[in-house]
C-alpha cells in the first residue's frame, strides 16, 4: 500500500486559543528515519498535557517549534520503515508512543521510533491501543515504581487511593492497582462512582462531598500511596490520612508540589510527595496490550471524533470532565 505524499493534519502555530488555534492543513506525510516506523493511523487520543503543552504551560520546553501537531498516543497499521527496524514490517498493527517534542498524533500519517512502538493483536481495537501509551504508562509507573505493588499479586497488601478515578489515568490505576495485593479507595464525581467501582475499586468517595474532600477512607484505613490524578491539591489535605510511610504520587506536579516534595526531603519526613516524570518504555507498552488482550484491563471510552472535528475533541479534554479516553479518529 502506498502512502500518499500529502495528508490531513491538526496543527497550532503559536501559544493560546484553546479549540480555536486548532488549524486543519494539509502537509507532507513525513519520512521514517533509519529507527522509525511510517504509520497510518487508526486512532489517537488526547491528554491534558497536550493542551497543556498548547497553553504555553511547559514552555520553553515545548513544543519544540511551530507549527506544531499534537498528541502521541496513536494506533495505526505500518507502511513503511527505515533501515534499521527489525521488529515491525508493512501491514502489522500497532500501538506506538510519539515523543512530544515532535508530537505529530492528529493526522492520517506518523512516524513512531521502533523502540517505543508495540505490537497490537486482533483483540486490541485501534481506540483501545491508542488509549494505553501516556494514560496506562503513567498509572503503571506509578504502581510499580513509585508505589512498590507487584501486579503478579505478590508482596504485601497495600492501602492505595487513587483520585480522579474515572479520568484517563485514574480508571488504569484502579485495574492495575487491583492486580496487585491493594485496597483501593477512589474518588470520582457522583455520576462516576458505579463506573469505578466495576473497575475494581473497594471504596468510592464523591469528591463533592465532606469525606469525599477530606479524602478519608469510610472503612477508616491510612493509605500507604496516593496516586494523585485530580488536580492541585494541599498537602495538609493527603497528611492526616497517610500511613506512616505513606507517599502521594503526583502525576502532574506543579510548582507547589515541587517544593512541598523539596521541603519534606529537607525535614527527613517519612511522609512524602514524589513528583513522577513518566519514562516510556516498550516492554511496559507490551505489557499493558497483553493484559487488554486477555481482559485483564479495560479501556473506558468517553468519547469519539472524526479528525475533521478535533476541536469538539479539544475542548471536552479542557473542560477536565471526561470519563475514561477522549478518541480522535481521521
Amino acid at each position: 500500500m502506498a502512502a500518499k505524499d500529502i495528508m490531513r493534519a491538526v496543527q497550532f502555530n503559536s501559544y493560546g486559543g484553546g479549540p480555536a488555534g486548532l488549524k486543519h492543513v494539509e502537509v507532507p506525510v513525513p519520512t521514517p528515519n533509519k529507527g522509525e516506523v511510517l504509520l497510518k493511523l487508526e486512532a489517537t487520543t488526547l491528554n491534558p498535557v497536550d493542551w497543556k503543552i498548547q497553553k504555553g504551560m511547559l514552555r520553553p520546553f515545548l513544543p519544540r517549534k511551530f507549527p506544531y501537531i499534537p498528541a502521541t498516543d496513536v494506533a495505526g497499521e505500518v507502511i513503511g520503515a527505515g533501515s534499521e527496524v527489525k521488529n515491525f514490517k508493512a501491514g502489522d498493527k500497532v500501538v506506538a508512543v510519539l515523543s512530544h517534542l515532535n508530537g505529530g498524533g492528529l493526522a492520517e500519517y506518523a512516524v513512531a521510533k521502533e523502540s517505543l512502538t508495540a505490537a497490537r493483536p486482533s483483540e486490541v481495537s485501534a481506540a483501545e491501543g491508542a488509549s494505553l501509551p501516556v494514560a496506562g504508562l503513567t498509572a503503571h509507573q506509578a504502581l510499580t515504581k513509585s508505589a512498590g505493588i507487584k501486579l503478579d499479586g505478590s508482596g504485601q497488601q497495600k492501602n492505595i487511593l487513587i483520585t480522579a478515578a474515572s479520568g484517563g489515568v485514574g480508571h488504569y490505576a484502579v485495574q492495575l492497582a487491583k492486580l496487585g495485593n491493594t485496597h483501593v479507595t477512589a474518588t470520582c464525581g457522583a455520576r462516576n462512582i458505579e463506573l469505578v467501582k466495576s473497575l475494581g475499586a473497594d471504596e468510592v468517595l464523591d469528591y463533592k462531598t465532606p469525606d469525599g474532600a477530606a479524602l478519608r477512607s469510610p472503612s477508616g484505613r491510612k493509605y500507604d500511596a496516593v496516586i494523585h490524578c485530580a488536580s492541585a491539591m494541599p498537602w495538609s489535605t493527603f497528611e492526616p490520612n497517610l500511613g506512616a510511610d505513606g507517599k502521594v504520587i503526583d502525576i502532574t506536579p506543579g510548582a507547589s508540589a515541587m517544593l512541598t516534595f523539596a521541603l519534606k526531603k529537607l525535614t527527613f519526613s517519612k511522609k512524602q510527595l514524589v513528583p513522577l516524570l513518566m519514562i516510556p518504555k516498550s516492554e511496559n507498552l507490551d505489557f499493558l496490550v497483553k493484559l487488554v488482550k486477555e481482559g485483564k484491563l479495560k479501556t473506558v471510552i468517553d468519547s469519539k471524533h472524526p479528525l475533521s472535528r478535533a476541536e469538539d475533541a479539544w475542548a471536552k479534554s479542557i473542560d477536565g470532565h471526561a470519563t475514561g479516553k477522549i478518541i480522535v479518529e481521521p
